[in-house]
């Protein structure tokens, strides 16, 4: 069994940032993929971020050059950095495990609410 613990979400004003953190524990022997998505009220989940075990990254074009996504392989913890942040970045946002321990698996974190006031 593996669990993803979130945290760092809250309340910034626009131009704030604020850093999100997901650390898994439990059987794990590596993780292949480490995801961002997120969630606005009304509409559908969406992939912010994506960094592969080599640390390749990916990011919706809304983000780039706003938002960093880093891994610590040796933690089991992925990053997202934040900056320069919008009223419409406002959205619940989950991370996303896809790798291996003696099963493959895909796991999703609890959700933490990041709200931008203008």
């Amino acid at each position: 069994q593996v669990q993803l613990v979130e945290s760092g979400g809250g309340l910034v004003q626009a131009g704030g940032s604020l850093r999100l953190s997901c650390a898994a524990s439990g059987s794990i022997f590596g993780i292949n993929f480490m995801r961002w998505y997120r969630q606005a009220p009304g509409k559908q989940r969406e992939l912010v971020a994506a960094i592969t075990s080599g640390g390749t990254t990916t990011y919706v074009d809304s983000v780039k050059g706003r938002f960093t996504i880093s891994r610590d392989n040796a933690k089991n913890t992925v990053y997202l950095q934040m900056n320069s942040l919008k009223p419409e970045d406002t959205a619940v946002f989950y991370c996303n495990f896809n790798g291996f321990g003696p099963t493959p698996f895909d796991y999703w974190g609890q959700g933490t609410q990041v709200t931008v006031s203008s």
